[in-house]
């Protein structure tokens, strides 16, 4: 919300009325002292043409906008913003993401799944300002990227350098899971879960994914999988890390979803099959509403002043249109 601290400026604006009035009722006439510098009997220099009007009227417009700048810069407009400031623990989210080649097939929303697993990420993140999000990224190997953080800014850093393949080619569930769980055994939030994102089987990794549900739902953890992708022949196209080469072609999708809605049963959660960006974006709206607790808060405000910047596009406005007076139109002042 926008306020002004000194609102009476703005009756500073009147004043160019005011004068066109008063000069063109004639109360009100220009001070003029004629100067003849020579008297050589020849034709006086006149420039009536429409390109000089144009500018005459466009350096007249720049010194309006100086004058209105300067006016808004007496007024003071202060930006006033609100936030809210939580003072409870609030649940913990771990997102474990799969990074293998397959997610590079472009059959969501026009683009990768990995990218449309980021975007839905970032609109989860955005609309539940009180939890805390974590994340794991899952290929052949599992690494933690982020730890659950309520830094949500520090969040969306990490997740926008994620890039195909940087974890190796296959998808260790049962490795990202247990990497997950690690992470969440020994957090004290109210709610804890993970969210599995993925678009295959388990074919690596040494832990098998249903025994890490069961560990997780030993230590009250609620697991939700997501099965991102189209079945049937799709494109591919990412950067392989390793070689720097770009790699394209078809993959043709197909996965059984059986262990992923098993991972989910054990995990106590639910199983979400996702083929378009709507049902990812529902399915992440959903797990946000399920998990979410009760936290207290209190409001800060913060103003932002804009005082100087008015000012600045004031002076601007006001040197440019004595450039354009000078140079172009060669008057003197």
């Amino acid at each position: 919300m926008i306020t002004f601290e000194n609102p009476a400026a703005f009756l500073l604006l009147l004043l160019p009325p005011l004068y066109i009035i008063l000069r063109k009722t004639g109360l009100f006439k220009r001070l003029s002292f004629p100067l003849t510098l020579g008297d050589w009997g020849g034709t006086a220099f006149i420039w009536n043409g429409t390109f000089r009007s144009i500018v005459r009227i466009f350096s007249k417009l720049l010194g309006l906008a100086a004058y209105i700048a300067a006016v808004a810069a007496c007024a003071d407009p202060i930006m006033q913003h609100q936030e809210k400031i939580f003072t409870s623990r609030g649940s913990d989210i771990l997102l474990v993401l799969d990074t293998s080649p397959s997610m590079a097939a472009r059959d969501i929303a026009g683009g990768s799944r990995l990218e449309a697993a980021k975007t839905g990420i970032r609109t989860l993140i955005e609309a539940n300002r009180g939890i805390s999000f974590g994340l794991v990224t899952m290929g052949s190997e599992a690494a933690t990227v982020v730890p659950p953080t309520a830094d949500h800014e520090l969040f969306f850093k990490r997740l926008e350098t994620l890039a195909i393949g940087t974890q190796g080619n296959g998808s260790a569930i049962g490795t990202g899971l247990s990497t997950a769980i690690y992470h969440l055994i020994t957090s004290t939030a109210p709610k804890k879960c993970i969210v599995l994102i993925t678009d295959g089987e388990n074919n690596a990794g040494e832990i098998h994914p249903e025994t890490a549900a069961e560990l997780a739902r030993e230590n009250e953890i609620t697991i939700y999988t997501f099965g991102i992708g189209t079945k049937g022949s799709v494109p591919v196209e990412y950067v392989d890390p390793d070689t720097g080469k770009l790699i394209s072609g078809y993959y043709e999708s197909e996965f059984n979803p059986k262990p992923l809605e098993d991972i989910a049963r054990i995990g106590g959660g639910q199983y979400f099959s996702i083929e378009t960006m709507g049902a990812l974006s529902s399915a992440l709206a959903a797990v946000g509403t399920r998990e979410n607790v009760i936290q207290t808060y209190h409001m800060r405000s913060s103003d932002t002043h804009y005082y100087n910047r008015l000012l600045l596009i004031c002076a601007v406005c006001a040197i440019l249109g004595w450039c354009v007076r000078r140079l172009c139109l060669q008057e003197v002042c």
